[in-house]
Formats: C-alpha cells, structure tokens, sequence
C-alpha cells in the first residue's frame, strides 16, 4: 500500500511539472498567437493546438537529459503504439530542463534512421511497465529542431 501511495504522490508532483511546462510553452506561443489553447485530461492526442495556424503541439519534458546526454522518445508502452508512433501533433516541444527544443515529428524519424539507431526496451521511473524509445543524444537531435 505504501509504495502505490508513493507512486501516486510521484505521478501527481509529475503531473503538476507537466502542466508547469506545457502552460510556459502557451505562455510562449500566446505571445504571437493568442488564441492558442492548452487541453487537459488523460488520452489526450495533443497538448496545446494553435488556431491561428491549425497546428497541435505535444510538450515533453526530459529533465534527466542533463545528466545522460539522451532525449527519450518513446514508441510503444503497454505493448501498444504510442509517443512518436502514434502522435497527431504537428510540432513536438521537448524541455531539458534549460531549454526547448522544437522539432517535427517526421524529422524525428528522420534523426533516427539516418543515425540508425536502435529501440531500447526499459521501465521508466513512476512506471510499472517497460517502454520502448528511442534514446536520441541531444547533439544528434539538435541536428533536426526548428529555429521557431
């Protein structure tokens, strides 16, 4: 019981940071775009959609990406399609902790097959199940963001 309390506690401090991030990267866009929206819930397939332009924009953060030099993009979870497999967004944000980083999901391929790399299968910390992502070495990424 005390370590679903814990996982529960985890999940909702996570929960609140996500929504930190993703109300600082509307705060961004707002300043060009102000009818851009920030949506809420679970299974939701974008975080912030941009009226102005009709485009979606999913918000990642990868804090952690410091300290291991790898952005993590996930692909499939519960042995299901998901993250860049099954993402709707036209844009993806990743935030490192000391910046954003904006990239198209189709350049996001493109970075891993040109620099062939390969799915590894983990569990993620607050998880209780492996993923499997691609871990892209922020210096590859950078190769492929958007100067937005």
């Amino acid at each position: 019981v005390c370590e679903d309390r814990q996982e529960m506690i985890t999940f909702e401090a996570d929960l609140k940071e996500g929504q930190k991030i993703e109300d600082s990267v509307l705060s961004m866009i707002r300043v060009k775009y102000p009818l851009a929206e920030r949506f809420t819930g679970k299974c939701k397939p974008y975080d912030i959609y941009v009226p102005e332009l009709n485009i979606y924009i999913e918000v990642k953060s990868d804090k952690k990406s410091q300290e291991t030099g790898n952005i993590v993009i996930e692909v499939e979870m519960f042995g299901k399609p998901s993250g860049l497999n099954s993402t709707k967004s036209d844009y993806w944000v990743f935030y490192t902790g000391i910046n954003y980083l904006w990239i198209k999901p189709f350049r996001i391929w493109e970075c891993v097959s040109r620099n062939m790399l390969k799915p590894v299968e983990f569990v993620g910390k607050g998880d209780t199940q492996s993923k499997i992502a691609y871990l892209v070495p922020t210096q590859v990424l950078m190769e492929y963001i958007e100067n937005v």
